[in-house]
């Protein structure tokens, strides 16, 4: 049982654990606390993300999707062992799970089968999602794995936990099959040996090149912005969207549940929005990206833009 770790506090043990961490977009702030409470802290989840490449990984646990709302974690551990931050506070990785098994961590004692839905465990869990497809044939990497071992031991080390408080989506909700591909009690022996040692006082020398930034097609994003207002649903015509819309909640020009992939009514009106703070006006602020609005967009919120 613990105080949540602050953002500054979270950052700086991974790093000092000697990951690699990078700070994707505004994930100090970016958490479910509306929906209820977080904390007391207990102990650190393991998950696979079902998906495969680092960017759209990423971008799917800060955004979260229809079903599903972000964050849904608060790092994303990619094949290479980089660390990407992307919540802080409440997010939505957990769900409902034992709370014998949740005893059991308070306790640091081995957990017992998972049999109960009972207990919210996004209010006490720190998440961590690892990309991989999860069908047990996608490959672990030894820096991966060395990352999931090193990002444990570090929120385990601030709080004063041994290994026993690192437990798999697995092994708290019944039905979920995650991490798939390593034993939990193969982990746990890892990071109890990584707690056995001092962890080093500096971080490792930064990797010199940082994760490629999302790319917007510019001439398909036209085509859903004229497309999809007229659409039945919410229909992901084109994944770039979601990216714009993203930024457009990060500058304030459209609500958070309109960020879902369709270029709706919303869009254009939050697009018009930036347009007329780029200086554009009359029928050249009427939603529709253009070049320069976009690449300005993006320039400012971490995409770039191809015609």
């Amino acid at each position: 049982m613990a105080t949540p770790l602050t953002a500054d506090r979270l950052l700086k043990a991974l790093r000092d654990e000697g990951l690699h961490v990078v700070e994707h977009r505004n994930w100090r702030t970016n958490n479910r606390n509306h929906k209820g409470p977080w904390g007391p802290t207990h102990g650190v989840m393991i998950h696979h993300t079902v998906t495969s490449g680092t960017s759209n990984s990423v971008e799917l646990c800060y955004n979260g999707h229809s079903a599903l709302p972000g964050p849904l974690c608060h790092g994303v551990i990619d094949k290479d062992g980089t660390v990407h931050l992307v919540g802080n506070g409440r997010t939505n990785h957990a769900g409902l799970g034992d709370d014998d098994v949740l005893r059991a961590v308070i306790a640091e004692k081995t957990p017992p089968p998972d049999n109960e839905a009972n207990t919210d465990g996004n209010r006490h869990f720190y998440g961590f999602e690892c990309v991989n497809l999860g069908d047990g044939k996608d490959p672990w990497p030894a820096a991966q794995l060395e990352a999931i071992e090193r990002a444990a031991a570090a929120i385990c080390r601030a709080h004063n936990w041994d290994e026993r408080s690192v437990i798999g989506h697995l092994e708290w909700q019944p039905g979920k099959i995650d991490p798939r591909g390593f034993t939990m009690d193969s982990m746990r022996t890892r990071i109890k040996g990584r707690l056995g040692y001092k962890a080093p006082t500096k971080p490792t020398t930064p990797k010199p090149n940082p994760p490629k930034a999302p790319v917007v097609d510019l001439s398909k994003l036209v085509t859903a912005a004229r497309s999809n207002p007229a659409a039945k649903g919410t229909p992901v015509t084109y994944a770039g969207v979601r990216t714009v819309e993203t930024a457009l909640v990060d500058a304030g020009y459209l609500a958070k549940p309109y960020s879902d992939g369709h270029f709706g009514t919303a869009t254009i009106a939050a697009y018009a929005r930036w347009q007329r703070k780029c200086g554009y006006t009359g029928r050249d602020a009427d939603g529709i990206p253009g070049k320069d609005s976009l690449t300005r967009l993006g320039k400012k919120y971490g995409f770039t833009v191809t015609p």
